[in-house]
């Protein structure tokens, strides 16, 4: 029987008190306050009622067995403050996800955030990811942009990456490339600074030698892929007039999108237009859009529906809801076979 890995969950339910941590931490970073703020915490209690009655709750709802979980993207704020300040930010964020993992075993697996900077040291975030590798995670999330939408960090193609992608190869994880919040009001965060980013990193990607120089490296692209499945003949034919060899072959050999497409016709497209091999199962649970489609009666993140509706053969089902997830995060099968699963 299938398992149904939902590769793209946030915690984005985090009680007040976390976030008024959050907002004098980043006064104390800017000079606003002169006090460094201690991070309360939030109680066991408290955490295992916020997510039954909300990530868990939907998850089973909708028929989805494990969410590979992350804190909320939105939140990193990796153009705020310092290495300092990024790192306890990611620990006290990291640490909240671990202690869910640890609290639902079963039902969700951890993906860690890194202290990322616009400065640029990688050196805190390769730290970070060991760290939390050890804790059990399976993934980490990487900001091509930690500077909010300026996009001052060089492409991930640069070779100025390589000590990060070094790190993730030997310990075995993959990336979701995902930025955070954006600071220009001309960029809504979810509605187009992300899609924005998921389309700039592929035709970066196309770009570069990243993979010729990285085999062993995985990548997932969210939210479907940003608009490059929609435009698939652009960047094949761009792809060509650089002189780089088929997309199928430069890219898609390490490359990943998720299903975050929230609507049947983009679902359909996604589907017709990138291998299943390609296609890990995604909702971005409890994510960017939290509204009811009135022209079908759910919710528009219920990603499965559409799926659903797509009749795939049982085996190509396995691949996009299970198999797949497996073989991009080995650390995670081998966490469902160590639970006999």
């Amino acid at each position: 029987m299938t398992i149904v890995i939902d590769c793209h969950g946030h915690f984005t339910t985090e009680p007040p008190e976390h976030h008024a941590f959050r907002t004098a931490q980043v006064a104390f970073a800017e000079g606003k306050i002169s006090e460094k703020p201690i991070y309360p915490g939030i109680p066991d209690e408290e955490l295992h009622a916020i997510i039954q009655a909300n990530q868990l709750r939907q998850q089973k709802e909708r028929g989805s067995d494990m969410t590979i979980l992350s804190p909320r993207a939105s939140g990193m704020g990796h153009h705020i403050g310092d290495a300092e300040v990024a790192t306890e930010w990611a620990r006290i964020s990291n640490g909240n996800i671990k202690r869910i993992v640890d609290l639902f075993p079963y039902d969700f697996a951890g993906v860690c955030q890194l202290p990322q900077t616009v400065a640029g040291d990688l050196g805190p975030a390769i730290a970070e990811l060991e760290r939390c590798v050890d804790d059990g995670f399976v993934g980490c999330n990487l900001n091509p942009d930690p500077s909010g939408g300026r996009w001052c960090a060089p492409p991930i193609y640069d070779e100025w990456w390589d000590p990060v992608w070094e790190a993730m190869v030997r310990l075995d994880v993959p990336a979701m490339v995902h930025v955070s919040g954006s600071c220009e009001r001309c960029l809504h965060t979810t509605g187009a600074h992300y899609i924005n980013a998921d389309t700039a990193v592929f035709m970066q990607l196309i770009q570069g030698d990243l993979f010729e120089r990285h085999p062993e490296l995985r990548l997932i692209i969210p939210h479907g892929g940003g608009a490059a499945p929609y435009h698939w003949g652009r960047y094949r034919g761009l792809s060509m007039m650089l002189d780089k060899p088929p997309v199928s072959e430069h890219l898609m050999n390490n490359l990943y999108f998720d299903t975050c497409v929230y609507h049947q016709a983009g679902i359909d497209t996604l589907f017709r237009v990138v291998e299943k091999k390609n296609i890990l199962f995604g909702s971005e649970l409890l994510g960017a859009v939290k509204a009811v489609d009135p022209d079908t009666g759910h919710q528009f993140d219920d990603t499965k529906r559409y799926i659903d509706e797509l009749g795939l053969s049982e085996d190509d089902r396995h691949a996009v809801f299970e198999a797949n997830a497996r073989r991009v995060y080995p650390l995670l099968d081998k966490r469902l076979k160590a639970q006999g699963r």
